[in-house]
């Protein structure tokens, strides 16, 4: 059986924490601990610094090319000869106490002869002290190993950790930060392994000889890298914020309230975290507006998950690869996690696949139901009828909205928030009523699609946009209200069963 010592987003002290569980694994006389971990140089300092507080236990680390570093005696032994490594290993004195940190050794655990020494080590270890630790960059134990494995998961940095590495390099430098320098770009390197971190302070050094405010582009940069390297979420970018959005009031007022729920104030008057919002509607209704807008007015990251990405061929690869977006996910808190078109990746016709799909989701709606982290997830759908029951449930969502069609008012709201993003010259120069009347039954996604279609005809023609522009293109547009009637219908006689609010208080 896996033992997996997980631990969830924790700002400050998560390598404290990740020492009392490693010490109370290594006192227990757990034989074997697999740690999931890229980060090689801090695994090894925290596993240093357990077997100093366990009684100055020997520690042995061991690499392919380098062989055994401990003990002296011993050094170069076993190198290119990871069966070797455990030889040396169970053949120290009796009562010598020691570790065995090593490195890449997933290579070779699917060797037969490797894996059963390791069942044979698991046994003959649990009178001694002495334990194996297994550095690997992902959680694929062979079946035979499961049993006789204890898995501990390495969180990325905690704010305290960066905190006291960024301290020490500037202090280094001569330049040290005040507590408000320290704090921004400690907040801002959330969600960055030490390396990279190391490697941004490394750059600002080369440039500027101190660490500033200045670095946070970099750190920024650095951050859409790490993102992009682990092929599951999406670092997007948001320039409008609420105010950017036409109609929706309901739903803009109840994001209002919650703007500032994030801070330490709202903690200490009891609130807990607000765990997000579920967005339903046909396509052009300002769902993806909304999720952008939301990051960029409440000053956080927006990651986007594409669910399809979350599905591997390897037999129990998507769910790990769940547990590693969750991971980011919570490292890079606060932050707003948009899953976008959720229904087509958990809906009905995604459950032909051995059950995956609902392992995935049943894991991904765990989280949501108890996590304590800051991460606001926004969940869109363009419908109800793939979307799973388990995810409309209370409890998974703080509120479950409706996007309709806009209303005449909103129609008019939003080809004045689109004049001005587009040509803010005319906004004041057009009767937008009637337009707006040309305009019934259409998205806001349709409203821009006129607005842009009409001043390709005026420019073509070497004039200023006109109000008969705009009728012309509407009359030339088919919107969605009259190709998808049906669907519409059946969305708002859903939503009136008291299943979902209103985003703009139709009705």
């Amino acid at each position: 059986m896996v033992i997996t010592e997980r631990q969830g987003h924790d700002s400050s002290g998560s390598d404290a924490s990740l020492l009392s569980q490693l010490d109370l694994l290594l006192r227990s006389r757990s034989s074997i601990l697999w740690i999931p971990t890229r980060e090689e140089e801090r695994l090894e300092t925290l596993v240093r610094e357990a077997a100093r507080r366990l009684g100055d236990r020997l520690l042995m680390r061991w690499d392919f090319v380098s062989g055994l570093d401990a003990p002296s005696n011993r050094c170069g032994e076993a190198a290119r000869n990871p069966m070797a490594a455990l030889a040396g290993f169970a053949g120290l004195g009796e009562d010598q106490a020691a570790i065995l940190l090593l490195l890449d050794f997933h290579r070779y655990v699917e060797d037969a002869a490797i894996s059963r020494r390791l069942r044979n080590l698991a046994r003959e270890l649990r009178s001694k002290p002495r334990t194996l630790v297994i550095a690997a960059p992902g959680l694929n134990l062979p079946p035979e190993l499961e049993d006789c494995v204890s898995v501990l998961e390495l969180p990325l940095p905690g704010r305290e950790e960066i905190e006291r590495l960024l301290n020490g390099i500037a202090m280094a430098s001569g330049h040290g930060l005040d507590a408000d320098q320290l704090e921004l770009l400690s907040r801002s390197c959330s969600g960055l392994p030490e390396e990279r971190v190391r490697q941004v302070a490394a750059r600002a050094l080369a440039q500027r000889g101190c660490l500033g405010a200045e670095d946070l582009d970099d750190i920024l940069e650095e951050k859409r890298q790490a993102i992009r390297r682990t092929q599951l979420l999406e670092y997007c970018d948001s320039d409008r914020g609420i105010e950017a959005i036409g109609g929706l009031a309901v739903l803009k007022d109840w994001l209002e309230r919650r703007r500032r729920a994030f801070s330490s104030e709202a903690r200490s008057y009891g609130l807990p975290h607000p765990k997000g919002v579920l967005l339903i509607g046909p396509q052009g209704t300002g769902k993806s507006l909304t999720a952008k807008a939301i990051a960029r007015s409440w000053s956080m990251p927006l990651l986007r998950l594409d669910v399809g990405r979350l599905f591997a061929g390897l037999v129990g690869a998507s769910e790990a690869r769940t547990r590693d977006m969750i991971r980011t996910a919570e490292a890079m808190a606060p932050c707003v996690l948009w899953i976008d078109e959720i229904d087509k990746g958990f809906g009905i016709d995604s459950r032909s696949d051995g059950g995956t799909s609902q392992r995935v989701l049943a894991s991904l709606l765990t989280w949501m139901a108890e996590k304590q982290s800051p991460v606001f997830v926004v969940a869109t759908a363009n419908g109800i009828e793939h979307l799973p029951t388990e995810l409309l449930r209370k409890g998974r969502f703080d509120e479950i909205f409706l996007l309709d069609l806009p209303d005449r008012a909103e129609r008019i709201e939003i080809l004045q928030l689109q004049l001005v993003r587009l040509r803010e010259g005319r906004r004041d120069q057009l009767d937008l009523s009637a337009v707006a009347d040309a305009c019934g039954g259409f998205s806001g996604a349709e409203l821009e699609q006129t607005l842009i279609e009409a001043m390709y005809l005026s420019f073509s023609e070497g004039r200023e946009l006109a109000q008969g522009d705009l009728i012309s293109a509407a009359r030339q547009l088919v919107p969605l209200s009259r190709t998808a009637r049906e669907q519409l219908e059946q969305l708002k006689q859903w939503a009136a069963g008291g299943r979902a609010r209103s985003a703009a208080g139709h009705g």
